[in-house]
């Protein structure tokens, strides 16, 4: 009895040991790790289409990292650099810029001393955001080796996640300790939680970018391209969304007297609009609901926490916390941060 004791003991702190030091091996890759899964899931549609036409596991797997890594590194190689050259142009011409005039000519009732200390404010954000982009932007060109290595863990990720998924899911559910109604249950919410948050909220808020920067690019808006890419990151923010970068620019052009180029981008502005409030309603209508207050916090959280990807994992993260929590509840009342998807009554 005391041998089959020491033994479980032994067992037990070896594993222990085994687990921390697999985490500091992971703990450099963990984010790439977690970016091939969420890859995985996002072109799972494509490749069970790809697959039923192909009847091959690895083609049809191949290919789609093919695909992918064309979609990543070409416009990486062609976009970075004039990316690069345009966020210098945008912090040189920030330096410039009189926020106190607009300000007051604005809003008259306001001090000069308050005006000016508002302008200030607004000039420091402005520079740090831009200074901050275009250090960001250069350290992908230092630190490229670093990066070759991440992308190389990203793809065997998602090509594996992507080959083996169905694989991947009964290993797991063998791991977790809830029966099989709950089990169900989990999966089932969480696969209508990531789907609303990847597509619903960062696949949407993209497409809402791209419109924005069309806009942009057809009226030929100085730095389309950095305003592009803005708009992008604030179209995937719920409640916030791309108006927060097409209106200042609307507002610059008519101010400017370029009358035509401000209704222009105004029309893509309110098409982006309207694209969120046609698409996101027919992706998320039967699936898991997630306030989108919960989703901003997420979203703000993660990224103070994981960096650029953590408008991703901070949601997730987060709903995935109240689903097993609603799951522990185990209630018929409604929950308060998740919502179930209502069933249609005959």
């Amino acid at each position: 009895m005391d041998d089959t004791y020491y033994k479980n003991i032994i067992t037990t702190i070896i594993f222990i040991v085994l687990i921390v030091l697999s985490f500091f091996i992971l703990k450099p890759i963990l984010l790439s790790i977690i970016v091939g899964i969420i890859l995985a899931f996002t072109f799972t549609p494509v490749y069970d289409w790809l697959y039923k036409t192909t009847n091959s596991k690895n083609f049809s797997a191949s290919l789609i990292c093919f695909l992918l890594g064309l979609i990543i590194v070409l416009p990486l190689w062609f976009l970075t650099p004039i990316i690069i050259k345009q966020s210098i142009k945008v912090y040189f011409f920030s330096q410039q810029i009189d926020f106190v005039t607009p300000l007051q000519s604005f809003f008259p009732s306001l001090a000069t001393e308050f005006s000016a200390e508002i302008g200030s404010v607004i000039h420091s954000f402005v520079t740090r955001a831009t200074n901050s982009l275009t250090n960001s932007l250069s350290q992908l060109i230092l630190n490229f080796p670093t990066l070759l290595l991440q992308f190389l863990v990203v793809f065997f990720t998602f090509f594996f996640i992507l080959r083996n998924k169905e694989e991947s899911v009964t290993y797991i559910k063998s791991l977790l300790p809830f029966s099989k109604e709950v089990e169900k249950k989990l999966f089932e919410s969480s696969r209508g939680i990531t789907i609303s948050v990847i597509y619903g909220q960062v696949i949407v808020g993209i497409i809402q970018g791209l419109l924005v920067g069309l806009g942009l690019f057809i009226f030929r808006v100085p730095n389309s391209l950095i305003l592009t890419l803005f708009a992008c990151l604030a179209g995937i923010f719920p409640i916030i969304g791309t108006a927060i970068i097409w209106i200042p620019v609307v507002i610059y052009l008519f101010v400017a007297g370029n009358n035509f180029a401000a209704f222009g981008v105004t029309f893509f502005g309110v098409i982006s609009s309207v694209v969120d409030n046609l698409l996101k309603p027919i992706i998320v209508s039967k699936r898991t609901k997630v306030p989108s207050s919960l989703i901003l916090v997420g979203m703000i959280g993660g990224f103070f926490m994981f960096g650029i990807l953590g408008f991703i994992l901070g949601p997730l993260i987060l709903a995935y916390f109240f689903i097993i929590l609603e799951l522990y509840r185990n209630k018929k009342i409604p929950g308060f941060f998740v919502h179930e998807p209502q069933k249609r009554t005959r």
